[in-house]
């Protein structure tokens, strides 16, 4: 029996972003709510705290400065293009258009109000490899990264007017649903010294993606796109990102699509601090780096450019030899192209010094180089080729798994070529990579940190770096199917009693509004937008359907108060 039990209007599972966003809506409406964290009081927040920030927004203040033309119509187009949905992926095409026309309102005006602020260079990723991605720069990061994003909105909790009537629990894990007469009723759980239970007129599951569960992952891989299941995978997400209360809420019938659907990533290393198994680091990869597989040829025919199409880089190192890569650059490259993806590993931003983030883009960014040279296990330097091939060769592959060998003469002729095209005139340039180099050099918010005919082999720019890489497990783009509510619908396509859903663990809407590829920035965003739409349509702010006129294609909602 449980030994302690409470009573709400809505309990909360998962202490992330959308728990979060989810939290501070109901509060507005007066709302008596339970939000039930796995993890400790010290990680709240969850992923979010860890993110770098970006958030594909539409039609704001920052891309007008940027002098970017865009419209939810167009963003929407480059969104059917990425997600390459089927026919019965209804849901989440419903979703994503809804999120095109209304992120400006519901996202970036929402956290404006609450204090958040962008920087002011609107970043263009995912532009598309042999296809259109984005068509227009659209990656807004939050000033201060996702830590500050999630610490405001954590503050705005415990400042809240309604604050007595939000019970928050730390270090507990829900086992299971409370469902009667076929409605949820509330859930039940541990904690470290016994058992709980909620009753509640409605739940919301906000307990992120599968992504923290390698196993998992391994089981919903996606063979048919992404050839055999990974030998040797990293871990960019959390352990407490397992899947779990998906397999609780398909008990009671819900209906769960995509989770072979994954943002994950090409270009993972070790983490110099580990804390847990397999924990991994996500790399920016320099543009102006080679990358080549574990026999040291160049990829190809068309190389591999960081930026372009995440999903097609992951695909590609998946049906390599042995499934990793290495990046060969040299220092002056790393220090002025190299990044790690997050909010520790990016302190100028997470700290807003203005100062350092315009210094380390004009002369590079030593401390993260060296961070990686002096901690990870997966950096080798040498002065010379010759030696720089012997210590890839020499160091160690994890858990002894077979690996290729660098041959020193790939390697040497790969190079040599590619160093041959930099120092061509650029009229006699007829390599790829420095095509799209060129391209995004065009972009003053990718100018200042990527290099302009820079060689590998220069002796004023040594030691050179080889970096080797796996693939890493980031973000579940499929989970729990909802409605346009939030509702979580069950296999027959109806919603489920007081079951609501919100973040990662739906998907991000829909049980897959990304479809097969995101276009970058729509994780963080989604988990605020989903988490306000569940809040509304549990205090009745929704209609039951909202209402698209074809004729503007205009969301027409009553989200926004």
């Amino acid at each position: 029996m449980p030994d302690k039990h409470y009573v709400a209007d809505v309990s909360i599972i998962g202490g992330g972003l959308a728990g979060i966003t989810t939290a501070i809506e109901l509060l507005d409406h007066d709302m008596q709510v339970v939000l039930i964290d796995k993890r400790p009081e010290e990680e709240f927040g969850g992923m979010a705290n860890e993110a770098f920030g970006g958030m594909h927004l539409v039609g704001t203040p920052e891309q007008r400065w940027n002098r970017v033309k865009d419209n939810a119509e167009l963003a929407y187009n480059d969104w059917l293009r990425a997600a390459e949905y089927n026919e019965t992926d209804y849901w989440p095409k419903r979703w994503a258009e809804a999120y095109c026309h209304r992120s400006y309102e519901e996202i970036y005006c929402w956290l404006k109000s609450r204090g958040v602020r962008f920087f002011p260079v609107v970043h263009w990723v995912e532009r598309g490899d042999f296809k259109p991605g984005n068509t227009v720069p659209r990656y807004h990061v939050v000033w201060g990264t996702g830590y500050s994003l999630t610490q405001t909105l954590i503050q705005q909790l415990a400042d809240h007017p309604n604050r007595d009537k939000l019970t928050l629990l730390h270090d507990h894990e829900v086992k299971e649903f409370n469902y009667n007469d076929g409605t949820v009723t509330g859930c039940e759980g541990e904690y470290p010294s016994g058992c709980f239970d909620v009753s509640a007129g409605a739940t919301v599951i906000c307990a992120g993606g599968i992504n923290g569960n390698l196993e998992r992952v391994k089981q919903h891989w996606d063979t048919p796109t992404y050839g055999e299941v990974p030998q040797y995978l990293l871990n960019g997400s959390h352990p407490s990102a397992s899947g779990d209360v998906h397999q609780q809420a398909s008990s009671l019938g819900a209906k769960i699509t995509h989770l072979g659907w994954m943002w994950n990533y090409a270009a993972g290393v070790h983490h110099p601090e580990p804390d847990y198994p397999k924990h991994g680091l996500s790399l920016i990869p320099p543009r102006s780096s080679l990358w080549v597989d574990c026999y040291g040829n160049r990829i190809g025919p068309d190389p591999m450019v960081t930026g372009f199409d995440t999903h097609r880089l992951c695909q590609r190192v998946c049906q390599l030899d042995h499934q990793y890569s290495w990046h060969i650059m040299n220092w002056k490259i790393a220090i002025k192209e190299l990044a790690i993806s997050g909010s520790h590993n990016n302190p100028a931003f997470r700290d807003k010094n203005l100062w350092r983030v315009l210094s380390n883009a004009l002369l590079g960014d030593k401390d993260v180089v060296q961070y990686l040279i002096d901690g990870c296990s997966d950096v080798v330097i040498a002065d010379n080729i010759d030696t720089l091939v012997e210590r890839m060769n020499n160091l160690p592959h994890p858990d002894g798994l077979t690996t290729g060998q660098v041959k020193l003469e790939n390697l040497q002729r790969d190079i040599a070529a590619y160093d041959y095209q930099v120092n061509s005139r650029p009229a006699l340039r007829n390599d790829d990579q420095l095509r799209r180099i060129d391209q995004v050099r065009k972009w003053h918010g990718d100018r200042v940190r990527i290099c302009k005919n820079q060689t590998i082999v220069d002796s004023k720019a040594l030691p050179l770096i080889a970096i080797r890489c796996f693939l890493l497990s980031r973000k579940s783009m499929g989970g729990l199917q909802t409605d346009l509510n939030s509702r979580v619908l069950n296999t027959a396509g109806s919603p489920i009693p007081g079951l609501f859903a919100a973040g990662e663990a739906a998907g991000f809407g829909g049980g897959g509004i990304a479809g097969v590829r995101s276009l970058e920035g729509t994780f963080l965003s989604n988990c605020i937008f989903n988490g306000r739409i569940a809040a509304h349509s549990i205090v009745g702010k929704l209609p039951l359907e909202e209402t698209i006129y074809e004729k503007d294609r205009r969301v027409v909602s009553t989200i926004c108060p």
